[in-house]
């Protein structure tokens, strides 16, 4: 069973950011684990997150989960969080779970996709990149702030921002959401834009072609920038956003499980 009472991180940097989290196997003797990357107003408890906790626990395979701050069990405020808070949080449960195991492959949901990138991105430039196997990325939502959500505002909308502070976009799923122009301004810190991801490692992409909130093309567009031969961008022509039914699901679980077993082929190669 998937563990059900969950840990608390205190970033000590950060007195107010008391994060949530869940970490199953981790007192395993394993060689890989998973961190799983929620995306925005998402959490760990998420049907992707749970079905994939669910898959690893049954396998022996480490995997940890948790609330970004602002979100699900976590402490702190969403209208005052930005991209590069939850980029740290992610880098300090990365941190958690590497203590434990050498080695680990980020599954990232949309804004969670961004997060992963991110997270490889800052890796690589501190030359340890090799502690991440790979990328599993469901709908990645890349430079979110800007492509996916300013640039599709209105001048009403932009006008509501920039005069509040805050404009709350209708979502498909529930109440509208608030964006911040904090969350816009300071998202500019972290932009891909057009330049090349040099990122050497493994990167699965799973992208519906029905998606509205972030078009298969934006996925498309991201294997073009991504410098890794190792890129597969799977296209799922009747999918949403979500990707949570049940052959969803199932493609997820696959896809990491390519992912685990190639990297640990690759680890045995090499020693």
């Amino acid at each position: 069973m998937v563990a059900d009472e969950p840990q608390f991180l205190e970033l000590s940097a950060v007195p107010c950011r008391r994060l949530a989290y869940r970490l199953a196997g981790a007192e395993r003797d394993a060689d890989i684990g998973l961190i799983w990357l929620a995306g925005f107003l998402s959490d760990m408890e998420s049907t992707k997150g749970l079905a994939l906790a669910a898959w690893a626990e049954e396998r022996g395979i480490p995997m940890l989960r948790f609330d970004y701050s602002g979100h699900g069990l976590s402490a702190g405020d969403l209208k005052q969080a930005v991209i590069g808070d939850w980029l740290d949080e992610a880098c300090a449960m990365l941190e958690l779970l590497l203590a434990k195991m050498p080695r680990a492959i980020a599954v990232g949901s949309s804004m969670g996709g961004w997060i992963a990138l991110l997270l490889a991105r800052r890796l690589a430039k501190e030359r340890a990149l090799s502690r991440l196997a790979g990328l599993v990325l469901v709908a990645p939502a890349w430079d979110m702030t800007e492509r996916l959500i300013f640039e599709r505002m209105n001048d009403d909308a932009k006008a509501t921002l920039a005069r509040d502070g805050v404009y709350y976009e209708p979502s498909l799923y529930g109440d509208p959401y608030p964006i911040t122009k904090r969350l816009i301004e300071e998202g500019r810190n972290h932009l891909t834009g057009a330049a090349q991801l040099a990122l050497d490692l493994p990167v699965r992409i799973l992208q519906g072609m029905r998606d509205p909130d972030v078009p298969w093309r934006h996925a498309l567009a991201l294997v073009e920038r991504l410098s890794s031969t190792d890129v597969e961008l799977t296209l799922v022509k009747d999918g949403d956003h979500r990707l949570s039914r049940e052959q969803d699901l199932s493609r997820l679980q696959s896809t990491v499980a390519a992912l685990v077993a190639q990297a640990r082929a690759a680890h045995s190669a090499s020693t």
